[in-house]
């Protein structure tokens, strides 16, 4: 009975000190509400609405107002930035590291904010410098993407590789373009007068075992394929044609999509041999497994040069109606209308038609077809008449495929 009692005292003592907690907390909540300005409130309206030019004058009469919003100028400075206005980020964020009481965790904040800003007006020395400045903080690991991607658009391959190294130690995971940074160090020493052999075959074997090591890439057979490609040059700056042949016939094998990159290189190498029948052999059997306008220009050439103009044209005709392409039949007449020249000098008369026709055929098919006579990024879509393995629009890595925009 007691009990009971003591239970019926003790319900309205909570329910009242629980009452009073609640006004305590709505009575503050309208305090700190009404010491907020109206073109706070007008800012976030005019911010949901999209509307980013009143939101900005709104929340910059704001920060007038209290110099001590800290967050709020974050937000101004990440609006200014949105809408490139990349001067006034820039003085927002200045203002912020320039109070001697920031504490460090906001202060390494406006130093990531303001190294984003450099970023984007390109400033790439200042973002690099203080991007490095938040390396020991919570923004390590975004910082150290973005100076890969500054180390990417210099081409500093030996910074990249470095950052990339760093980014390890923070976080385990894949970085696929770690392979390329190789084989891009590499192809520039054999772009030298005197290639340092020792030096790229290094560099080709850190790419090897960063392909090895990769669990996950964007696309694996590219960066095998480059470095196989990579491989079978410095073979052939070694004089080694069977060690140059192996590689690229392992292309052909392994990935045959990429058969018009190396299709010239491959024919070369027969031909230093005293095999040029047997290579087009080899490489119009491919064609006719695996089609591609970059190799049907390549056969066709090497079949007018060695066989004439009547085997080539039939060589083209059953490929034409096999896989019908109006740029094959582009690369097909600029092909004709070279090789007809060179054989009668005056180009009055073609072996298979009049000059004037194919002349004038090859421009109006021309006009239409080089639209599609390109690679295309599968990331931006930038579009380009030379294969990339880094795209020039984005900087992405292995979003070209070795295909014309007509084959896609």
């Amino acid at each position: 009975m007691d009990y009971e009692a003591w239970w019926l005292i003790l319900i309205p003592i909570l329910f009242g000190l629980g009452w009073i907690a609640a006004r305590v907390d709505v009575r503050q909540m309208m305090s700190e509400t009404r010491q907020l300005p109206d073109s706070y409130f007008k800012g976030l309206n005019f911010l949901l609405n999209e509307d980013h030019d009143k939101a900005i004058d709104a929340f910059v009469e704001v920060a007038k107002l209290d110099t001590e919003t800290i967050e709020l100028h974050f937000a101004l400075g990440n609006l200014f930035r949105r809408r490139g206005e990349i001067e006034r980020a820039i003085r927002v964020h200045q203002s912020l590291l320039s109070r001697a009481d920031l504490p460090k965790e906001e202060r390494d904040h406006a130093q990531h904010e303001i190294a984003q800003d450099f970023f984007k007006a390109g400033m790439l020395d200042r973002a690099e410098a203080a991007f490095k400045a938040v390396l020991d903080s919570s923004f390590a690991v975004s910082a150290n993407r973005s100076l890969i991607r500054i180390y990417e658009a210099e081409h500093d391959w030996p910074k990249a590789i470095e950052a990339v190294k760093h980014l390890h130690k923070i976080l385990d995971e894949p970085v696929p373009q770690l392979i390329h940074y190789y084989c891009e160090l590499a192809q520039q020493a054999m772009q030298s007068k005197q290639p340092d052999i020792t030096y790229i075959e290094m560099q080709l074997k850190q790419a090897e075992q960063a392909l090895l090591k990769q669990q996950t890439a964007l696309l694996t057979n590219a960066a095998s394929v480059r470095i196989a490609m990579l491989r079978a040059k410095l073979l052939k700056i070694q004089a080694d044609m069977a060690g140059e042949r192996k590689y690229l016939e392992g292309i052909l094998a392994n990935a045959p999509e990429y058969a018009g990159l190396i299709a010239a290189d491959l024919l070369d190498n027969y031909k230093q041999a005293q095999q040029a029948e047997l290579g087009l052999d080899l490489l119009r059997q491919h064609y006719m497994s695996h089609p591609s306008l970059d190799l049907f220009k390549i056969v066709f050439s090497e079949f007018r040069g060695q066989k004439g103009a009547k085997p080539a044209w039939e060589f083209a005709s059953e490929s034409l109606r096999l896989h019908p392409s109006l740029l094959g039949l582009d690369k097909l007449l600029e092909v004709e209308l070279k090789a007809a020249a060179g054989e009668n000098g005056s180009g009055h008369e073609g072996e298979i038609l009049p000059d004037v026709e194919l002349s004038l055929l090859h421009k109006m098919i021309h006009k239409h077809t080089q639209r599609l006579d390109r690679y295309s990024c599968s990331s931006c879509g930038f579009q380009a008449r030379t294969f990339y393995w880094q795209c020039p629009g984005c900087n992405m890595w292995e979003t070209y495929a070795p295909r014309k925009l007509e084959e896609m």
